[in-house]
């Protein structure tokens, strides 16, 4: 694999380990031939490892007649979409209404961790040590994948960190009978009916069997936690043995598969997925949200930390997780297809700076503000109600920070004679309460 282009960080280091002989490493037999005929977070930084074991389906779960009731109608409608009896028969046979999903499904944590604070634990030391071993023992894999599909192995390899600690906290939930659960349950009875049916054609196409189709309680599955809609769109069999096996120990088709989720959605080999940079004295953050190329920012006084320009990799914007005093960077489209995988500016950053480092980047340069964290639901909606009542609309009150609520953030801002960067803080909520 190529060393990466154009690292800016203040302490780039070679690649660690990524670049390994294949004669290293463990067996892995790859049919190159196959290469050619086989093409969410909620943010899940994964910190504690877990073993991964064969589950087997549910067999104690308490009997629920509505839960039945609910298959028994099921079964009609997964008739008219095509699936068979024998697979609706394997499926069930041990399918069962699980409690514990539910539960867990109406008492999710709020992620309130400072984007610091959470960057931290993205990419630890732990983690990016972990990640570089990851990468030197699966070396020719990667390669070959980086080649098929032009995402560097680094980010690959980040992926499949984030997702499940480099395929040791996998989920060992049984897929049938979660999604079935929450199908049952109703609260997004449709989405989830339309996960459980996906998960049967896979089954129905032999990638696997119900019994191994483990993976998290919200139904997504494997190294690197696809749900079942996108591993019918994405999902690849680059071993070549006829299955798309992303649930086995080895994960040469999960991080197949990533890639080829990554490139579909335009990813563009050698551009970077951002570069952290430092924004000049006096700087006017009411250009915080235009979009154009690093030498026009360059021309605003915007650095790499290092005191260059950036180069023109392509449009960037100025991304600033942390308000005015955080690190701030500037991004490219590669950070918005990492975003596909995970629509959150945390987790594409977590993915960015980990794959940065396991190819050899140190920390970022720049600091976090001191105690500061991310708004609870109810905190956002608290920000545009008040914000809404002085005049600066934000298009309604749903607690999504978007294009509506940051403008109007700037506007307050500005007014107030504040750093107009339109971050959502609680520093902010607190000066809206007076």
């Amino acid at each position: 694999m190529a060393a990466p282009d154009g690292d800016t960080r203040p302490n780039a280091r070679p690649a660690v380990g990524i670049i390994a002989t294949a004669q290293s490493l463990p067996a892995t037999r790859l049919d190159t031939a196959a290469l050619d005929r086989s093409l969410r977070p909620r943010i899940r930084p994964g910190l504690t490892a877990t073993p991964v074991m064969a589950a087997p389906p549910p067999a104690a779960a308490p009997h629920n007649p509505a839960f039945d009731r609910w298959v028994d109608g099921f079964r009609t409608r997964a008739r008219a979409a095509g699936i068979e009896a024998s697979t609706l028969d394997r499926a069930f046979a041990g399918a069962a209404y699980l409690p514990k999903v539910i539960e867990r499904d109406r008492n999710q944590t709020e992620f309130t961790l400072s984007i610091g604070d959470y960057l931290g634990r993205a990419a630890s030391d732990t983690r990016v040590a972990n990640g570089r071993d990851a990468a030197t023992q699966r070396a020719a894999i990667l390669r070959a994948v980086e080649t098929r599909f032009g995402v560097e192995a680094r980010y690959v390899a980040a992926v499949w960190g984030m997702e499940s600690n480099y395929g040791t906290n996998r989920g060992d939930t049984h897929i049938v009978s979660a999604l079935a659960t929450l199908a049952h349950e109703g609260r997004r009875g449709a989405f989830f009916e339309e996960q459980l049916i996906a998960a049967l054609r896979i089954l129905q196409n032999g990638d696997t069997d119900p019994e191994n189709m483990t993976g998290s309680w919200a139904g997504a599955m494997g190294h690197t936690q696809f749900i079942p809609t996108s591993y019918e769109s994405f999902a690849v069999d680059f071993t070549g043995d006829g299955r798309r096996d992303i649930w086995s120990d080895d994960p040469t088709d999960a991080l197949a598969s990533t890639a080829a989720y990554l490139a579909k959605h335009g990813w563009i080999t050698g551009q970077p997925w951002g570069v952290e940079v430092v924004l000049p004295d006096g700087f006017d953050f009411t250009r915080a949200a235009d979009s154009m190329m690093p030498s026009d920012w360059a021309r605003l006084g915007i650095r790499d930390v290092q005191g260059r320009p950036v180069p023109d990799h392509g449009t960037a914007k100025l991304l600033l997780p942390g308000g005015a005093q955080g690190v701030a960077f500037l991004t490219f489209k590669n950070f918005d297809v990492i975003k596909r995988y995970n629509n959150s500016d945390a987790y594409a950053l977590g993915v960015g700076h980990l794959g940065d480092r396991i190819g050899g980047a140190g920390p970022f340069a720049g600091r976090w503000p001191e105690g500061e964290r991310s708004l609870k639901r109810a905190e956002r909606q608290e920000l545009q109600s008040l914000l809404t009542a002085r005049g600066y609309s934000t298009g309604g009150v749903d607690g999504m920070i978007g294009p509506n609520t940051v403008k109007a953030i700037r506007a307050f801002q500005i007014a107030a004679g504040l750093d107009a960067d339109g971050h959502p803080s609680v520093h902010l909520l607190t000066r809206l309460r007076r």
